[in-house]
């Protein structure tokens, strides 16, 4: 019998490829392609689009009374922050802002942390929740001057209850998306209580808990423009809202425009600048978000 030789074959199997049939593989970029990449330029040109959009339409209609021109109402908040009226309404109204928000997030955070750690917390959050976040909380204002009067804690109440079953809802949530592998390591480390929150849950449920911030705070900035509205009128103070109603009663048509196009600023601020920090320096860093 023939003794079977082994089969040889070549390390390397190099085929010429013909180029013109592969196509572009690397192809310069262009420096209109490497500006519009910039996610500020195309936001700045959309924003730009619908400010000239504004003006062409508000000149087509010719009606102060109706819809002022983008550039009136420019002239207008221009005006009002020459006279510092307008500076003030905004200080007033962040600061009311900052103490509803920041007491939101405390409660929401204290109740979550409870329902995450008893089946009786879990119950409570979940029985509230349902009862609480899909009332609006405008229509607490009357009962809010009610109990606290026409003062600041109506304005800064009707605020927390915007703020707080959105947080809490979203941060639940999240905490119960974390995966078994890390809370296991979390046990294995020997984690409990508040050390277990705070380096295993929260982490991990952070994309959650950060998209709730951001809809408690638009929750809460729209609420406190209206509650404002209803305050202003009832005592003759208040911020941003205030500011809005009076020229509206004085017919002061692109003062309340700056008004809301001040509202708009500052949103697109607290997004863009705030979240937006908070976003790349933690979900982005850590690889939990694209």
């Amino acid at each position: 019998m023939s003794a079977i030789l082994p089969c040889t074959r070549p390390e390397r199997a190099c085929d010429t490829l013909d180029s013109s049939t592969i196509g572009v593989i690397e192809k310069p970029i262009s420096t209109f392609e490497r500006v519009w990449n910039q996610d500020w330029v195309r936001k700045a040109f959309i924003i730009i689009f619908l400010a000239l959009l504004w003006q062409f339409y508000a000149a087509w209609k010719n009606n102060q009374l109706v819809f002022p021109t983008f550039v009136d109402t420019v002239k207008a908040f221009v005006d009002s922050c020459k006279e510092g009226v307008l500076p003030a309404r905004i200080v007033g109204s962040l600061k009311l802002l900052v103490g509803g928000y920041g007491i939101g997030l405390a409660l929401a955070g204290v109740m979550t942390v409870l329902a995450i750690s008893t089946r009786f917390g879990n119950d409570l959050l979940e029985t509230l929740t349902s009862m609480f976040n899909p009332l609006p909380a405008i229509a607490l204002l009357p009962l809010a001057m009610l109990w606290f009067g026409l003062g600041n804690l109506s304005i800064i109440f009707v605020t927390v209850h915007s703020v707080l079953w959105p947080v809490a809802l979203n941060t639940h949530s999240g905490f119960r998306s974390v995966s078994t592998t890390m809370r296991m390591v979390g046990k294995n480390y020997g984690l409990g209580g508040l050390n277990y929150v705070f380096k295993i849950l929260i982490p991990g449920a952070f994309p959650s808990i950060l998209a709730g911030m951001k809809i408690g705070w638009a929750f809460a900035w729209r609420t406190l423009i209206a509650a404002e509205l209803v305050y202003g009128a009832n005592k003759g103070g208040g911020g941003l809202g205030w500011y809005i109603f009076e020229n509206k009663n004085t017919l002061e048509i692109p003062a309340v425009f700056a008004g809301l196009l001040t509202v708009i600023i500052i949103g697109l601020i607290v997004e863009n600048l705030v979240f937006r920090v908070i976003e790349r320096r933690t979900v982005r860093k850590w690889g939990m978000q694209a």
